[in-house]
């Protein structure tokens, strides 16, 4: 099996069946199986889109009780269907499938709707969320557990705030609501005034019904919206199904394609802790140009986020109509440090809710960017004796949290317990295959160490890793941890920074220099500049692990190609392309990879700009590089579709680099995040 392929053959050649021992296929770990047990409410909306311009040619909603047998089977006994190319909703057929969960909980389901595909979720707390992603399609699925005892009338009173994406046929018709209903908990809501977006306008939108209603049906709760015939969202039912705390409630209509999630609104005296990792899912569509190009495009993801102290760092694994596969996509973003009850809080693309303390956060776009998202406490995983988290695969420059999935050659690093007996630091270049008496494997592969400690190790993925799906084991002194599996992708880009975490100001330097390029000392238009980053996949020529990049011949990645229309690592500065000129190992350093590119000459501002990076599979924007207003007398770039390295860049690192990336490889990472 080739590393290469895509992830949808990689499950089923290697998820749900087959042993887990080293040596023969590997595969994704079931112990967390059990996590899934009993009934479950869920909906799963699927779109495809028919053109180019990301118009909707079917839509599929699929809804009612999934059960869980807890040892990797499922059963759909009374669900049911609305397909757009249906006049109305019908019985889905009784349907069996299987599952496989690890212990985090991030695993996958058989698709019930879509032969031979996966649901990719993420479970924890009773409550799953996730997407398909590899089958070519977008869909969202959300589940709860059923609580006992089954939520009543009385269950939904107080005060709720509701977020939901409405798909159209065309994009300027498709919307997202944001807004409060206050059930009294006898199946009254009064009237509702609903507030949103279209796609073909960014004027806020509103609906307001009086004498809505509800009542419960089998656990769920069935709105009824009166008829009207200026009601810009909502006529008829919606229902809506809770988690087993009653505090969450997700849904949709039986006869469309929505998805609403609701959040019961916390006192505003209650501090809401956001903090820590939390799983995510969601749909974005972007319409910005739609009102000069018809275009939209479509996403739908699930992943992770790491948050504290303000600053988030997370990673989805995204698939959009326009993009081949899918990829993984990795960013940084800021939070309030301190909000109190479930009043809205809004960055330039969301307007977000946040309830249960913090535990949960929803959120619906804010023109041009419409769209959903949930997020949910992750679960808190320990474990006794030699105990690697599984949810503590983090890739070491950016810090994106393990759903962003590895590639071979990237520094990662591991956290867990009693993972070490004492902290050392590997003594030189080779990095060892054992340090302090412990040792890594990757399928098998001895993997080379630069750091370990009881809570914390750096390693390097083996570039001879051949699978899509890599078991990751650590022995201490003879003692072997639990096996934790990841997907491998072809890249996992990831920037170092200054100071170290994933957020901030990229780790990297002036070429002619060698200085760092900071606020103090920006980067210009037109200068060549050389980025240090992890994550670029395999390298030509290879390289033994745990070496020095070599500096003559340099050693390229693999995806790196010198006639731009074939190059697959990509570099932007503010948005605007930057010619990349060399993509590969760092010179005289392990486990680095160094980007040389030329800022733009022209297009950019001055002050911090973001870099965003993107390989075949996976796309970074994290970092910020300063750009200060001065051009140098180097920034013209040839017009032929060959870019030629300079001279310049080509050269080894000066001696003074090292020291940068020490500074960015210091091992205060955003451990607070994870």
């Amino acid at each position: 099996m080739n590393m290469r392929m895509g992830w949808k053959l990689a499950w089923a050649m290697a998820g749900l069946w087959g042993s887990n021992a080293f040596g023969q296929t590997p595969t994704f770990d079931s112990s967390g199986n059990g996590l899934l047990n009993g009934t479950y409410y869920f909906r799963n909306v699927i779109y495809v889109v028919g053109d180019q311009l990301g118009t909707l040619n079917r839509a599929i909603s699929l809804y009612g009780n999934i059960t869980f047998d807890g040892a990797g089977n499922y059963s759909i006994t009374a669900g049911r269907a609305m397909d757009s190319n249906s006049a109305a909703p019908a019985a889905f057929p009784t349907t069996a499938g299987t599952y496989t969960l690890a212990a985090s909980g991030y695993g996958a389901l058989s698709s019930p709707i879509s032969s031979g595909d996966f649901i990719y979720v993420l479970a924890a707390n009773g409550v799953l969320t996730g997407s398909t992603t590899e089958g070519g399609f977008n869909d969202l699925f959300i589940g709860a557990k059923v609580g006992s005892p089954v939520p009543t009338n009385s269950t939904f009173q107080g005060a709720w705030t509701v977020a939901g994406y409405l798909p159209a046929a065309s994009p300027g018709n498709a919307s997202d609501v944001f807004f409060t209903v206050n059930p009294d908990g006898a199946g009254n809501l009064g009237t509702v005034n609903v507030a949103g977006y279209f796609g073909s306008t960014s004027t806020v939108a509103g609906q307001s019904t009086p004498n809505v209603k509800y009542a419960f049906s089998s656990g769920a709760a069935v709105i009824t919206f009166p008829a009207s015939n200026t009601a810009s969202y909502f006529v008829g039912q919606e229902y809506l199904y809770f988690s087993p705390d009653g505090n969450f409630a997700f849904g949709g209509s039986p006869n469309g394609y929505d998805m609403l999630v609701a959040i019961r609104n916390d006192a505003g005296t209650v501090t809401e802790n956001f903090n820590g990792l939390y799983y995510q899912a969601g749909i974005d569509q972007d319409v910005s140009t739609f009102a000069t190009t018809r275009y939209a495009n479509l996403d739908t993801y699930y992943g992770s986020l790491g948050t504290g102290g303000g600053s988030i760092v997370g990673a989805q694994r995204l698939q959009s109509v326009f993009n081949a596969s899918a990829l993984s996509s990795t960013f940084a973003d800021v939070y309030p440090t301190t909000i109190t009850g479930s009043g809205v809080v809004k960055d330039s693309f969301t307007q977000y809710a946040y309830g249960s303390a913090g535990a949960v956060r929803i959120g619906a776009g804010l023109w041009p960017y419409l769209g959903l998202t949930v997020a949910f406490k992750a679960p808190v995983l320990t474990g006794s004796g030699v105990f690697l988290n599984p949810t503590g695969v983090v890739n070491a420059a950016s810090s994106a949290p393990f759903t962003a999935g590895i590639a071979n050659g990237e520094l990662l690093t591991l956290y867990g317990s009693n993972l070490a007996a004492a902290t050392v630091v590997a003594p030189g270049i080779p990095f060892p295959k054992t340090l302090g008496g412990v040792t890594v494997s990757v399928n098998g592969l001895a993997a080379p160490i630069y750091y370990v400690s009881a809570g914390q190790i750096s390693v390097i993925v083996p570039y001879g890793n051949t699978f899509g799906v890599a078991q990751i084991q650590v022995t201490n002194n003879g003692v072997p941890s639990n096996v934790v599996t990841q997907f491998v992708n072809n890249t996992a880009a990831g920037v170092f920074t200054v100071p170290p975490g994933g957020v901030g100001y990229g780790a990297m330097v002036h070429n002619d220099t060698g200085k760092l390029v900071s606020k103090a000392n920006p980067a210009v238009a037109g200068e060549y500049v050389q980025a240090f980053v992890t994550g670029l996949g395999g390298v030509f020529p290879q390289i033994d692990d745990g070496a020095a990049g070599p500096a003559g011949p340099l050693s390229y990645s693999t995806y790196f190609n010198t006639d731009v229309t074939k190059n697959q690592i990509r570099v932007l500065v503010g948005g605007v392309s930057a010619p990349v000129f060399y993509a590969g190992l760092a010179p005289y350093l392990a486990g680095l990879y160094q980007i040389s590119f030329q800022v733009p000459a022209t297009g950019l501002t001055s002050g911090d700009n973001t870099l965003d990076i993107s390989g075949p599979d996976s796309y970074t924007a994290q970092v910020l590089i300063p750009v200060g207003q001065a051009p140098l007398g180097n920034s013209s770039v040839g017009a032929s579709s060959v870019v030629r390295i300079p001279a310049g860049v080509r050269r080894p690192l000066a001696a003074s680099r090292p020291g940068v990336l020490r500074q960015a490889l210091r091992l205060g990472l955003r451990a607070d995040l994870f």
